[in-house]
């Protein structure tokens, strides 16, 4: 026998199990005949039928607890098959003391099938489950160079391209000029698209179909950008990406020719339309891509270009004297932020500000100004207006205004 795995009960409580179900299963059969043997001639066909019925039980209960102890002297043998027999047992024992009307006590049975895992074994086999999935997840992004997160956005693509791609009604030409385009490439010069041999030189190259360089740019899978001489270079708009992606993604479902493609988009028209020139009118134009298509694709990134991105970030951050991923960024304490508040040593002269009337010797309130910063600024006319609100409210209940002369002290101090 082998190892008994954990959460599975051990080969001695298969064995026990199965011999004490087939026990009293045959105990069931037994209390059958013997009603049999009591019984009056009015009720003997239906005793006679229960007692073939526990019969029958029981003989397949004897014959799982049999199998099992044949099975235990087997090295070649799983104890998941002694589990089998068991539970096999038990199930027979409880049918055969149904069928009899007796008590159901093969029932008990199953708890001792049933071993609760200690917390040791629950660990292993959370430790156990962790590795394979770490493994499968390790295989997937070896084979696929994406995490899960990737993979499932990359399978909803491709589930959008087969409904998508057909009612296109592209055929591989226009991918093919799609594709010339996202080169930076395709040019437009004197009604004619050609592919330069090199960026920049917008003369000769090679062909590239007319007609369907310009429906794809008449759709508006293609924008031109005009250039010297006359020339207007042809890219890809973000829908003719998105269409191109999509075409690559499920190629089987562009058309075989411009014949077969012409009558997909002939078949998708026909019922908007009631004259036979407008169906055709319909059928010539590509159809355009609608929101819904390009809100739900989204490219997927490669572990590598994840990495790539990462390492930008990262310098980019370095030389701004940013943020640094996996450094704690330093919090600001009272005491630190209101040190903030204060003025510079020097601060810009072209800018002024009227601070709170401080009183004089002599009784007269004359003006303060001094240079300050915007954050300063915006502090004192705010505590001047809450001043002013006061004295007013305190004047309009007949009490005298009164100034503080610890509040201007301590504006002096901040600032001077």
């Amino acid at each position: 026998m082998t190892e008994t795995e954990a959460g599975e009960p051990t080969p001695q409580t298969c064995l026990r199990v199965a011999r004490e179900a087939a026990e009293l299963a045959v105990a069931a059969a037994d209390e059958a005949m013997n009603a049999v043997c009591r019984s009056r001639s009015g009720n003997a066909a239906r005793l006679e039928g229960v007692m073939h019925a526990a019969h029958r039980e029981a003989t397949e209960a004897e014959r799982y607890a049999t199998r099992a102890q044949q099975w235990a002297v087997d090295p070649d043998m799983p104890d998941s098959a002694l589990n089998h027999c068991a539970r096999n047992a038990v199930d027979h024992a409880v049918q055969a003391q149904l069928a009899v009307g007796v008590e159901v006590t093969a029932a008990a049975l199953r708890s001792a099938l049933e071993r609760k895992l200690t917390p040791q074994e629950h660990a292993e086999r959370e430790s156990q489950r962790r590795r394979e999935e770490a493994e499968q997840e390790a295989a997937e992004r070896a084979a696929t160079g994406m995490d899960s997160e990737n993979r499932h956005l990359a399978a909803m693509n491709d589930h959008l391209a087969k409904g998508i791609v057909p009612a296109l009604g592209w055929t591989a030409g226009h991918v093919r000029a799609l594709e010339d385009a996202e080169t930076g490439r395709l040019y437009w010069l004197d009604g004619q698209a050609r592919k330069a041999a090199q960026h920049g030189v917008w003369s000769g190259g090679r062909r590239v179909s007319r007609e369907r360089t310009q429906d794809l740019r008449t759709a508006g899978f293609i924008a031109a950008v005009d250039v010297a001489d006359g020339a207007s270079v042809l890219v890809p708009t973000p829908m003719g990406q998105v269409a191109l992606e999509l075409a690559r993604l499920h190629p089987a479902g562009l058309h075989k020719n411009d014949k077969a493609a012409y009558e997909a988009r002939y078949a998708r028209v026909a019922k908007r339309h009631k004259r036979m020139d407008d169906k055709k009118a319909a059928a010539r134009r590509l159809p355009a891509l609608d929101r819904s298509t390009m809100r739900r694709y989204r490219r997927p990134v490669t572990l590598v270009e994840q990495e790539a991105r990462a390492a930008r970030e990262a310098e980019q951050w370095e030389d701004e004297g940013g943020y640094c991923p996996g450094v704690q960024t330093p919090r600001h304490t009272g005491p630190a932020r209101a040190a903030t508040a204060t003025l510079p040593s020097a601060a810009p002269q072209s800018r002024t500000t009227c601070w709170p009337f401080a009183s004089n010797t002599d009784g007269k309130s004359q003006p303060r100004h001094a240079a300050a910063t915007s954050l300063v600024r915006d502090a004192t006319t705010s505590a001047q207006a809450r001043s002013t609100g006061r004295q007013r409210d305190r004047a309009s209940a007949g009490a005298a205004p009164r100034r503080s002369r610890g509040m201007i002290a301590g504006w002096q101090e901040t600032l001077f």
